[in-house]
């Protein structure tokens, strides 16, 4: 029974560690896609403001200090050398900073494209509204003018005809028919301006009537083009009914002498419907959506680029596993620290330095794994291990057992270094 609940538990632990294993590996590849993902928000943003080939290349640059910086980072204690620390953190927050500041622009548009083309839309009716407005004010205008001058004329005609115009005592020519009531020579000149007038005024009442029908195809174009903001045909439409509007107009205003009504300049469709220029106005009107997500992009890239354990540049020969070893055995006050990893002192204690014990040969052990990664320094007089260096003790503490330790490993760590020396 105990037998069984052995190998079962022997199963769990190689899934579980298999599992973990597998999750190790699969955050490098996304750790890299987070990284492709952030630096093309920040390259589209960058691009608007330098030169493309500029821009790509701060970007990978950008891209590479936020992960080289951040592994760096997992692996130094502000303790062990403070002004590498201090120079780290400050070019990771510059970077990360560069990051989400250009790729907050590429999120305010994607989080607010509809809201963009419905301000547009809105300004485009607004225009034309506008212009609306203006037209029918200045239909108004002209409708009033012309019936006064036809109420003039046709007034000044009945005063011809009574032969109490003003005109035909001053004229010599018309001054006998002052007083006189009848149609004559001076009634048939105003008569004529009467009729000129009413003629006009007839005119301008089917040039209006047309104005009217002009404008309403206007105003249902634009309706419907509401309904279809993304449509180039229902955009066309409304530009055609908007340019024949306009040709009526200055046609009226130039057969009734008045001054046109100054019409808006549409934009071009794809104007309309394109994306927008990124500008540092968007930070006046900031959107929190748009700054959370350029955020939690490179917050989840630095979270799993500092969770990725450091990896020596090349595995250990046995020579250098055997060095490591022995080396680290030379040493005593081994602890568990806060980081859950086994920690020693690197300097002689007091009664070492009594006995005048060397420590040349442990000490090349420990530059030598510190400068392969299996080691971290911590502090001036403290080192602890590095993930990838417990399975190297583990597989030598297996192979040894206690009674092969003699007093000659002094001796064979020395050997060690001496052909580690000479290569």
């Amino acid at each position: 029974m105990n037998q069984s609940i052995w190998h079962i538990g022997q199963l769990l632990n190689s899934v579980q560690s298999t599992f973990v294993g597998l999750l190790r590996i699969w955050s490098i590849p996304i750790v890299l896609m987070l990284s492709v993902a952030s630096g093309y928000t920040t390259y589209y943003g960058m691009s608007y403001f330098i030169t493309d080939w500029i821009a790509l290349i701060v970007t990978v640059a950008v891209q590479s200090i936020v992960v080289i910086a951040t592994l760096e980072l997992a692996s130094i204690h502000w303790k062990a050398n403070l002004p590498r620390y201090l120079s780290t953190v400050i070019s990771l927050l510059i970077a990360v900073a560069v990051s989400i500041s250009f790729s907050y622009f590429k999120f305010y548009e994607f989080s607010q494209h509809d809201n963009i083309l419905i301000d547009r839309h809105q300004k485009f009716e607004e225009d034309i509204g506008h212009y609306l407005d203006a037209i029918a004010k200045a239909k108004g205008d002209m409708v009033a003018k012309q019936k006064q001058r036809a109420e003039a004329a046709a007034r000044e005609a009945n005063q011809a005809y009574l032969g109490i115009h003003p005109d035909m005592v001053a004229n010599k020519d018309y001054r006998q028919q002052a007083g006189k009531v009848g149609k004559g020579p001076f009634w048939s000149l105003y008569n004529e301006a009467q009729k000129l007038e009413q003629a006009q005024m007839e005119k301008l009442a089917k040039d209006i009537t047309t104005l009217d029908q002009q404008m309403s195809d206007l105003r249902a174009s634009l309706k419907e083009f509401s309904f279809h903001m993304t449509e180039a045909a229902a955009y066309e439409k409304v530009v055609l009914h908007f340019n024949t509007l306009q040709s009526q107009v200055e046609n009226i205003a130039a057969n009734y002498g008045v001054a046109p009504v100054k019409a808006p300049v549409l934009s071009p469709f794809s104007q309309v419907v394109s994306g927008m220029t990124p500008t540092f106005d968007m930070w006046k009107d900031i959107s929190w959506f748009a700054l959370t997500c350029a955020a939690m992009v490179d917050f989840f890239t630095v979270i799993l680029s500092y969770r990725l354990e450091f990896s020596a540049p090349g595995p250990l020969t046995e020579e250098e596993k055997e060095l490591a070893f022995r080396g680290l055995r030379q040493f005593g006050n081994f602890a568990i620290n806060h980081n859950d990893e086994l920690e020693f002192q690197i300097e002689r204690t007091e009664l070492e330095r009594a006995r005048r014990v060397p420590d040349w040969t442990r000490m090349f052990a420990v530059g030598f794994l510190l400068n392969r990664g299996y080691l971290r320094k911590i502090s001036e007089k403290k080192v602890e291990f590095a993930p990838n260096l417990y399975p190297i003790i583990a597989e030598r503490m297996k192979a040894q057992s206690a009674s092969t330790v003699s007093s000659g490993d002094d001796e064979t760590l020395r050997k060690l270094v001496e052909e580690k020396i000479r290569g």
